[in-house]
Parts: structure tokens; sequence; C-alpha cells
């Protein structure tokens, strides 16, 4: 059943779980009409997810400014992802320039609200310094509170904290275990390390598994990267798995 568009904010605030993921999971775009009279009368949700929309180009035009324009009124009603992805657009130069300033500060928000996403986002930040004073120490403090969380992002980066012994003891067994958890949990990051520190223990089919895996998530730029690297192997599955990458994202 296709749900009416609201035309206040009473209907809105009757409609519940079940009739959002309805219109969510529906025709999109009738779903991009619905958030979007949503978004209009003011509610934060609609205006995150509209903005996410926009800025995917599911069900509308790809429109980066526009997205931003959601996610800023999304924030300034409160809404965590939506001040965490206004940080993201500033970080990233989606729809405005680029400002790692504004980025962490709209990151600190959402952190002050406990979205993971964001500890992790202001976490990178603070690890290079960029936009604000550099702090690794305060970077792996948000880290833990993320993975704390579930958030697998984050147990790559304190895998790496462990392996190279900055601001911690250094532990190849901790680093390892981190990085399991990351890689069990979608991150291609983590299942890059995690793969390399088990062909560096012998353990070359559990590291092949992994490095097969890392394509199901890896952006292409990460893709050409790890390539990169693999493509220096002596091993030639390793090197088959390099230029299955490379084809998987060419320049």
């Amino acid at each position: 059943m296709i749900s009416p568009l609201p035309t206040s904010r009473s209907e809105l605030d009757a409609v519940d779980t079940a009739q959002w993921q309805a219109v969510l999971a529906g025709d999109p775009a009738h779903a991009v009409r619905w958030l979007t009279a949503a978004a209009r009368l003011g509610h934060a949700e609609a205006q995150a997810v509209i903005g996410q929309w926009t800025l995917d180009g599911r069900g509308v035009e790809r429109n980066a400014e526009e997205a931003l324009h959601w996610f800023l009124l999304a924030a300034h009603n409160g809404h965590a992802m939506g001040m965490n992805m206004a940080g993201r657009c500033h970080e990233q130069g989606w729809g405005t320039a680029v400002d790692t300033g504004k980025a962490a500060h709209w990151y600190r928000l959402a952190v002050d609200k406990g979205l993971p996403e964001a500890r992790y986002n202001l976490a990178n930040l603070l690890s290079s310094g960029d936009g604000v004073v550099r702090s690794r120490a305060e970077a792996l403090v948000l880290y833990r509170q993320a993975a704390e969380q579930g958030y697998a992002k984050a147990y790559a980066k304190i895998g790496r904290y462990h392996e190279d012994g900055e601001g911690v003891e250094k532990n190849a067994a901790l680093a390892i275990n981190w990085y399991r958890r990351g890689a069990e949990g979608g991150d291609f990051r983590a299942r890059f390390s995690y793969a390399g520190m088990l062909a560096a223990q012998g353990r070359r089919a559990e590291a092949l598994h992994w490095l097969a895996k890392v394509p199901e998530t890896a952006t292409p730029r990460y893709l050409r990267e790890a390539g990169a690297l693999l493509l220096e192997s002596p091993d030639a599955e390793f090197r088959a798995i390099a230029a299955s990458m490379l084809a998987r994202a060419p320049e």
C-alpha cells in the first residue's frame, strides 16, 4: 500500500516504524516525494534520509549541494546523523568547499549525542591533525569508544595502534585480534591488515581468504592502493588477487 504524502506534523507524528519502513522499501520515486514532504514539514529524520538519498542519487538526481542543505536542516534540528553527514560534506567537499574545521565542529556535536560514526570521523581528524590540534591519544579514546559500540571501522584503527606501538605498547597479538574483529565486521581495511599479519605468520590460506573478501566493501581508491602493494608479492596467488582488485577499480 502506498502511503499518502504527509500534510501536517500531526500526521507525521502518527506514522509508526512499520509505515516508515514501508515507505523506504517501496517505490523510490514515491519515497522521495514522501520524504521530501516530511522534510519540508521539519521532520529531522526525513531531512537526514532525503539528504543521504540526494547525496547518493537514490530515487532522485544526485545533488551534493541539496544534500548538504537537508543535512544541515537535520543537524540544526538536533539529528545526530545529520550532524555527522554535515561534517562529512565539509570534510570531503561534497556540495561545499572543504573545511575540516567545520567538519570537526559538526562531528563533535554528533559525538556529544553518542554517534559512533562521528567518533570515528573526529578521531581520524585528530589522528592527522587536519583542521584540529593533532592528538593521537584523544583519537585513540574515540576509536575505543566507537569500537565499544560495535563500529567495525574503529577496530582496524585500534589494531594499527597496537601493531605500530604508537601511544600504546606494541603488541602483535592485540593487533591481530583487533584486525580480526574488524575483518569479521566487514571493514575492508581490517581485512587487508588482518591478511597481512596472517601471511607474516605463515597462515597463507587464511590470508588469501581475507584478501579475496577485501573488494566486497572496499572503495575503488583503496582497491587501487591495495592492489599496487600486492603486486609486489613474490606469491603468484597474491598477485592474482592484486590483478583482480585493480581490474575492479580502474583509474
